[in-house]
């Protein structure tokens, strides 16, 4: 194989990322050496495998592609899981290169058996996503009720899904309406609901008396079908109809009109959780952790934030990372954390800036603390790991959505 052959080959298939030279050169040098030698080591063919997956999907929690090609004897076997087309394209292409035979045992994402039914939305108020298929496992994350999600595989009795922010995690069967692209187009076509009361119930008749037919926590979103007696009629992703009072809910549309994404609001629905519990994983009315705290507070204001707080640091403006608190205006973010014995930072723990030298943030519950030592809510534990402050109104970089790019 030539020089020139294995460039135009290549950069047909590698796209524009950072880490793009670097991998094309070190893709070119082991097709290169191996025409000359006809030999491939395992540490070249894992430095291959290492580059492509920090280029394509440097974070697992969004994006899989976890290979490894082993070798027994003369035979190679390449597996794992990947949801990155582009990437094994490049893989294929350089082993075929290298001149490695090997047997294809990679599981890809959307697994072919799903047979189209690739989406589904989330039928419970709110549904527990865990990092392995099983109750018992850690919780993830969460996602309330009308909430789109990818389908990337099924085992047993569960389903890894893909959020509308790009975390992947397991979803019991019980938990989603799985639809086709047609039936999910159809869905989105309907006019919809917000429910806005922090908690509540939906029933089967526009009256107290109905028999319940499932709880709700606020920004579960459902379909509207219309007024009657004080209730708004609503239909879940599996075709129940319900009944809600008018009090409780809003029509999307109306939601979004009225929606002012500013401090004042943000302030303001924060303040609406104090006192929600501390949940790992939690990211709704029934329970929150920091980053999911942050997460609930944008979402009710119109504004989709990554899931973790080690992610929602990489959103946003640079705001402060000197502890100059006069910087800050309310809804800035504020990240805390460690470093690493390397010295890296490993930021563990995210608030909301509401002014007056306070911040808001779930550790134990929800609860407001102060940078001020003087004050009686003075967080000195927080104070002493603070990193920096990004500020996220006006400054949407791309990993943040609006709420109207998911409904």
């Amino acid at each position: 194989m030539t020089l020139s052959r294995s460039l135009k080959s290549l950069r047909t298939l590698v796209p524009t990322y950072p880490r793009t030279y670097s991998l094309l050169t070190l893709i070119l040098t082991l097709i290169l050496t191996s025409c000359s030698q006809k030999t491939t080591s395992n540490a070249e063919v894992e430095k291959l495998l290492a580059d492509l997956q920090q280029t394509y999907a440097p974070d697992k929690r969004v994006a899989r592609f976890h290979l490894e090609l082993e070798s027994s004897g003369a035979s190679w076997v390449l597996k794992g899981q990947s949801d990155q087309p582009k990437a094994m394209a490049i893989l294929v292409d350089s082993l075929k290169g290298l001149g490695i035979q090997y047997m294809d045992s990679v599981q890809q994402l959307p697994a072919p058996e799903l047979e189209g039914d690739t989406l589904g939305v989330v039928r419970l108020s709110v549904a527990n996503l865990r990092s392995n298929p099983g109750h018992s496992q850690e919780l993830a994350t969460q996602a309330t009720l009308g909430t789109v999600v990818k389908v990337l595989m099924k085992q047993g009795g569960w389903h890894l899904v893909q959020t509308p922010d790009g975390y992947i995690a397991w979803a019991d069967s019980g938990a989603l309406e799985h639809m086709n692209v047609a039936e999910l187009e159809a869905w989105k076509e309907k006019s919809k609901l917000v429910y806005t009361a922090q908690y509540g119930r939906s029933k089967s008749r526009p009256t107290e008396e109905g028999e319940i037919i499932s709880d709700l926590v606020v920004g579960d979103v459902l379909a509207f079908l219309g007024e009657k007696d004080g209730y708004y009629k609503s239909e879940y992703p599996d075709g129940r109809e319900a009944y809600i009072p008018m009090s409780d809910a809003i029509p999307y549309d109306l939601w979004m009109e009225a929606m002012e994404t500013d401090e004042a609001a943000l302030t303001e629905t924060a303040h609406e959780l104090i006192g929600l519990p501390y949940l790992w994983g939690g990211t709704s009315a029934k329970g929150v952790d920091c980053s999911g705290f942050t997460k609930t507070v944008y979402f009710l204001n119109g504004i989709v934030l990554p899931r973790d707080a080690s992610q929602q640091v990489k959103s946003g403006m640079l705001v402060d990372e000197k502890g100059d608190f006069s910087k800050l205006q309310p809804g800035d973010l504020l990240f805390f954390g460690s470093y690493r014995e390397d010295g890296s930072e490993k930021v563990t723990h995210v608030g909301m800036w509401i002014g007056d030298n306070q911040f808001i943030h779930s550790s134990g519950d929800v609860h407001i603390s102060s940078m001020d030592p003087q004050a009686d809510n003075y967080d000195e534990f927080n104070r002493n790991r603070y990193f920096r402050a990004k500020r996220i109104l006006g400054n949407l970089t791309p990993d943040v959505k609006r709420v109207s790019e998911v409904y």
